[in-house]
């Protein structure tokens, strides 16, 4: 990997920092109405979001690329403003924050055992599984507030998925090339795993917002199937997602 491929990636993290300084916060004088089982899920993702992120730029500082280092430490300030607007709806519904989840806990310990590598991956389930839950909440309410915040959040996470796609590319060259592959389907079953405990776990906000705990499994998988290819033959620029 060059030294200097992730300058771009620092620009578009800076250019969309100015860009919501333009744009400003939702209007928090409206208030927020959803039912108790969404709101459990939210509170759920908000402590997902929460975190100080110096784990993961400690492993990129020991990287050696000082504008991927950069480029992570905005990411993470995004991951920190997306836990600010969920902590915001709370209160504009009235409904505090959770402490601690452990979803959360396992998913930290996790992401700590190994190094830069494993953590991206593990990261990426949570990238993944996000996507389509912050999808969910954007079309599945008819609640204003939770339908801006939820796209605000699903647009950033659209960026922050290619942005580890591209470093685990590098990351994952440095492996035997017939490992790479193995690598994908072990990442896939172990998404496949969590993705059905989420969708044990928020069922009932999942039916709540219009989509079932199966049809929620199928579409992580189905999106994967980009992640995977992105991460073996990148396409720059080429991530869709899905809107």
């Amino acid at each position: 990997m060059h030294r200097g491929d992730f300058a771009k990636w620092t620009r578009r993290f800076e250019d969309e920092r100015e860009r919501r300084r333009a744009q400003g916060d939702p209007d928090w004088g409206r208030s927020a109405t959803l039912h108790p089982a969404v709101w459990a899920g939210i509170q759920r993702f908000q402590v997902g979001e929460d975190g100080d992120g110096a784990n993961l730029v400690g492993k990129a500082d020991q990287a050696g690329d000082a504008d991927y280092a950069q480029a992570v430490r905005l990411f993470v300030a995004e991951e920190q403003n997306h836990a600010r607007l969920l902590a915001r709806l709370l209160a504009a519904g009235g409904v505090p924050t959770l402490t601690g989840h452990w979803s959360d806990a396992a998913f930290v310990r996790l992401r700590r055992l190994m190094g830069l590598r494993m953590e991206l991956l593990v990261l990426m389930i949570a990238e993944v599984v996000a996507l389509r839950y912050y999808r969910a909440l954007r079309d599945g309410t008819d609640d204003s507030l939770t339908t801006e915040v939820a796209g605000r959040i699903l647009s950033d996470e659209q960026r922050h998925v290619p942005f580890h796609c591209e470093r685990l590319h590098a990351s994952l060259a440095e492996l035997p090339h017939v490992t790479r592959r193995p690598v994908m389907v072990l990442w896939r079953l172990l998404l496949l795993a969590v993705s059905l405990v989420v969708a044990a776990d928020h069922g009932p906000a999942l039916r709540r917002l219009g989509i079932g705990r199966l049809r929620f499994v199928a579409d992580v998988m189905t999106s994967s199937r980009e992640v995977v290819s992105d991460v073996l033959v990148p396409r720059p620029d080429a991530w869709t997602g899905a809107r």
